[in-house]
């Protein structure tokens, strides 16, 4: 039977997606202007927005239903 690898996270995940975005972020500077540029841009943007989402899920004043 394989054992499930656990890997405990240091950062949170709103963490995470902030670097990876400035991460695609950097690496997409370094790339002329093309597709293959526009096609890390588009992933930043999806990264910090997952970022934004999880944080809005995790706040205070949202309340589970009824």
């Amino acid at each position: 039977m394989q054992h499930r690898r656990r890997v405990k996270q240091t950062l949170s995940l709103e963490e995470r997606l902030a670097q990876e975005a400035q991460r695609l972020r950097e690496q997409a500077k370094r790339l002329p202007p093309g597709s293959e540029r526009e096609i890390l841009l588009r992933k930043a943007r999806q990264a910090e927005t997952g970022s934004h989402l999880s944080e809005w899920l995790r706040s205070p004043g949202l309340q589970r239903p009824e």
